[in-house]
């Protein structure tokens, strides 16, 4: 018999293809080329759907529908708000060749009155990330700062970091404490964000999750002394290879706020130093 002091076995961790992630991202083929999915509120900032999200369900449409299994390129223009609830993603094939494929997606949801509202529209290139070739020359670095241990999460510290919403459950953020004078209301007036990512139940990163990771870290205008939503007008995402099993490391850095606008570059980086997305973003800075 057990000893009642005996510890509990750790919970096990996710699986690729068997996660909330993936739950959450699922689409049902209604018919050729229209999908059926669920926007889960547990992906939300606020009350709006997290962009970064909305891209990897896209993205998984494109993904039953295009011949390559893999994103390496993929564009995104939000064009109204995302909510939680059905939608309805309808896909075209613009061109298949031997080693490319690229298609395009629009996700839909429901007014009051039954018409459809298009929230986003996704042109993207598909490939196999497994035929690369493995030349690599490259000037880029992965980003220096301290190990995970010695990073900060939502709920470190005296109190848990603000502007925390339904997102932050699922994610295993571990931010750079030169990145987060913004959380006790001290922002370093650069536009820089930097952080250890995984996601929270320990699914590894695949190529699809990489469309989420870079669009899930709080937002370079905190950083600027900007407090609010930050949503996103475009957003473009490079998956430049398979990432390597463990925690991935992310820089976004902002060189421009202009007109109300501003851009974030960011770079993704995996357990073996390898660089594996890269994105470019336009959003629209916080109003006061």
């Amino acid at each position: 018999m057990a000893q009642a002091t005996e510890q509990a076995a750790p919970a096990a961790r996710a699986t690729i293809g068997d996660s909330e992630f993936d739950r959450d991202t699922a689409v049902t083929l209604r018919e050729e080329g229209v999908y059926d999915a669920d926007l889960s509120a547990g992906w939300t900032i606020i009350h709006a759907v997290n962009g970064g999200y909305l891209l990897a369900l896209l993205g998984r449409a494109l993904g039953e529908a295009l011949p390559h299994p893999d994103p390496f390129s993929v564009s995104a223009h939000y064009l109204t708000a995302s909510v939680p609830g059905p939608a309805v993603i309808r896909t075209e094939t613009v061109r298949t060749g031997r080693t490319l494929s690229t298609g395009q997606a629009s996700l839909f949801q429901y007014a009051e009155d039954g018409s459809e509202i298009e929230r986003i529209r996704v042109v993207a290139t598909y490939g196999d990330l497994d035929a690369l070739s493995d030349d690599v020359r490259t000037s880029a670095e992965p980003p220096a700062f301290p190990p995970r241990e010695h990073c900060l999460g939502a709920s470190d510290g005296d109190a848990p970091i603000p502007g925390s919403s339904a997102i932050t459950e699922r994610l295993d953020i571990k931010l750079d404490p030169a990145t987060v004078g913004w959380a006790i209301g001290q922002p370093s007036g650069k536009g820089e964000m930097r952080g250890w990512f995984g996601l929270a139940d320990g699914r590894d990163a695949d190529p699809l999750s990489l469309l989420l990771t870079v669009d899930a870290l709080p937002p370079t205008s905190f950083e600027l002394g900007l407090k609010g939503w930050t949503p996103t007008v475009e957003l473009t995402a490079h998956i430049r290879c398979r990432p390597a099993p463990g925690p991935l490391r992310v820089s976004i850095a902002t060189r421009n706020l202009a007109g109300g606008f501003l851009e974030e570059d960011a770079d993704v980086w995996d357990s073996r130093d390898r660089l594996v997305a890269q994105s470019r973003q336009l959003a629209r800075a916080p109003r006061d």
